[in-house]
C-alpha cells in the first residue's frame, strides 16, 4: 500500500512530498532544510531511493541536491534544465520503479518554466497521485512571468496546454498534489482550498473551462508583482546549492549591535507588531516571526546585506534562521534574545512608535488636521479601494522610495496590519514620526473614510 506525506512550508506558501510504499519512496520537490524529510522517512521506516524535481526553482533553495547526496538517491531533473551538477534527466515519459508495484511516471508540462515536469504515482498499473509542481495548482496554475519577458505568453498557452494534458491522461479521482499555491508569489492567481483532484479542477480551474485565448489574456493581466529576491532564486539552484547551516549564530551585546546598525547592515526584530511599537532598538527593521517572514524580508533587503536576528527566545531565532535558509538567506550575522533593555547600550534608551485604528485615522480627519496616510499594499489591492487621499507606494518599494513621502506624520496602512508595521519601522528608522495603523482594511469604511475605487489616486 503506498502513501503520500505533504511537508507544508506556510511562510513561502510550498509544500513537498514524500510518497512510497513499504520499504521505498521518493521526494519531490524538498525543502532546503532536509533534516525534516530525512525524519518522516525514517517514521515510515522507508529509504530515499528517489529525489525528483518538477523544474528548477524560483522561489527557493532547493534541499535536492544535498538530499540525494546525502542519502545516496537517485536525483531526477528535467532533462531540459540547464544545471552545473550532475544528475538523473528525465524526459517525457520516462518511468522509475519506487517500489513494489510503485512507479513514477514524468510528465512534460512546460509553463510555468520551460522544461517543468510533474510526476504521477502509479500502483500497479492505477495512477495514485499527480505531482503537478507549478503546473496545475489547486484551482490556479504557475505563474508563467519568472523566466523570461520574452517567453510569458507562450509559457501561458504552454501552461493551458499542460493543464489539459494533464486532464486527458488522468482519471477524475487521481489527488492533484503541487508544490506552489497555497500563498506563493509562484501561483498565477489566489489558489483556493487545501486539497484537490483532477475531477475538481476539471470543473472549477480557469485553464480547464476556459478557451486558450481567454485563458492567456485574463492570465497575463492578472499577474501581480515578483519578489526582488526570485533573481537569486534560480541561478542557485541551477549552481547546485551548498548544504545548510542551522548552527546557532554567535550572540551579540547592546555594544555590538549598535556596531552593525552604524556600518548599515540590517537588525531584524522578530516580536510581534504590538510588542515592537512599544520598545525596540532604534533603527531596527520589525518583520514578524510568524506571517511570511522570509517573503517580506528576502523581498526588502539588499542581497547580501548582513542580517542580525532579535527575538524573545533562541527557539525564535531558531525558526527565523530555518525559514530565511529557504530562501538563501543562510547565515544571521549574530542574534540576541530576552529582555530588548538588553539590546541597547548602557545609558541609551528604547525607541516606540504608537499605533492606531483606522476610526482613529478617521476622528482625526473629522478635525480637519492634516497628516500623511500611506499605503503600502500591492497595486492589485489598491485597485479594489483605497483612502481618498492617500499615498501608494507597495511596501517592497518602500526603501529606496521612502524619499517621496512627504513632510508630517505618517500613519501607515495595508491590509491587516503586518506590512504597516513594517513599513512603519522603515520609516521609523529613517527618523520619520510614523503611527501604524493595526487594523483590517474593511474597517477603513466603517470608519467612514472616503474610499475611491480607481487606481489613478
Amino acid at each position: 500500500m503506498f502513501f503520500v506525506d505533504t511537508l507544508e512550508f506556510e511562510g513561502l506558501g510550498n509544500r513537498s512530498h514524500l510518497a512510497g510504499g513499504p520499504g521505498a519512496a521518493v521526494v519531490v520537490d524538498p525543502p532546503r532544510d532536509i533534516d525534516q524529510v530525512i525524519a518522516a522517512a525514517a517514521r515510515h521506516g522507508v529509504r530515499i531511493a528517489f529525489v525528483a524535481e518538477t523544474h528548477v526553482h524560483n522561489d527557493y533553495v532547493s534541499g535536492g541536491l544535498e538530499l540525494a547526496r546525502v542519502t545516496g538517491a537517485d536525483y531526477l531533473v528535467p532533462a531540459g534544465a540547464h544545471v552545473s551538477f550532475a544528475r538523473t534527466p528525465v524526459a517525457d515519459g520516462d518511468t522509475v520503479t519506487v517500489d513494489a508495484g510503485l512507479t513514477l511516471r514524468a510528465i512534460a508540462t512546460p509553463g510555468h518554466t520551460p522544461h517543468h515536469t510533474s510526476y504521477v504515482l502509479t500502483e500497479d498499473g492505477r495512477d495514485v497521485a499527480a505531482f503537478t509542481g507549478g503546473s496545475l495548482l489547486i484551482g490556479s496554475v504557475g505563474r508563467p512571468d519568472l523566466v523570461e519577458p520574452r517567453l510569458t505568453e507562450r509559457l501561458a498557452r504552454a501552461q493551458h496546454a499542460s493543464a489539459h494534458r494533464l486532464a486527458d491522461e488522468l482519471d477524475d479521482a487521481v489527488p492533484v498534489l503541487p508544490t506552489h499555491g497555497f500563498g506563493s508569489f509562484c501561483s498565477s492567481s489566489q489558489a483556493t482550498g487545501d486539497s484537490s483532484t483532477i475531477g475538481r479542477e476539471r470543473r472549477t480551474n480557469d485553464a480547464l473551462t476556459k478557451d486558450a485565448d481567454t485563458f492567456v489574456a485574463e492570465l497575463l493581466a492578472g499577474l501581480d508583482d515578483v519578489p526582488a529576491y526570485y533573481a537569486h532564486m534560480g541561478p542557485a539552484n541551477a549552481a547546485g546549492p551548498a548544504p545548510v547551516d542551522l548552527t546557532p549564530p554567535a550572540r551579540a551585546d547592546g555594544e555590538e549591535i549598535a556596531a552593525r546598525l552604524a556600518a548599515g547592515e540590517w537588525v531584524v526584530d522578530l516580536r510581534s507588531r504590538v510588542a515592537f511599537a512599544e520598545g525596540h532598538v532604534a533603527g531596527s527593521f520589525n518583520f514578524e516571526g510568524r506571517g511570511k517572514l522570509a517573503t517580506h524580508l528576502a523581498w526588502l533587503i539588499p542581497w547580501g546585506k548582513p542580517v542580525t536576528l532579535l527575538a524573545g527566545t533562541p527557539g525564535q531565532i531558531a525558526d527565523a534562521q530555518r525559514e530565511l535558509a529557504r530562501v538563501g538567506i543562510d547565515r544571521p550575522a549574530a542574534a540576541a534574545t530576552g529582555d530588548p533593555a538588553g539590546w541597547i547600550r548602557s545609558g541609551e534608551r528604547l525607541a516606540s512608535f504608537p499605533r492606531a485604528r483606522f476610526a482613529d485615522l478617521a476622528r482625526l480627519r473629522g478635525r480637519r488636521e492634516r497628516v500623511v496616510v500611506l499605503d503600502v499594499r500591492r497595486g492589485s489591492e489598491r485597485a479594489d479601494g483605497f483612502v481618498d487621499g492617500s499615498l501608494h507606494i507597495p511596501l517592497h518599494e518602500l526603501h529606496r522610495r521612502s524619499g517621496e513621502v512627504p513632510d508630517g506624520t505618517v500613519w501607515v496602512h495595508c491590509a491587516g496590519g503586518m506590512r504597516a508595521a513594517i513599513a512603519a519601522s522603515l520609516l521609523d528608522a529613517a527618523g520619520r514620526d510614523v503611527v501604524a495603523v493595526d487594523d483590517g482594511f474593511d474597517a477603513a469604511v466603517e470608519a467612514g473614510l472616503t474610499l475611491r475605487a480607481d487606481s489613478t489616486g
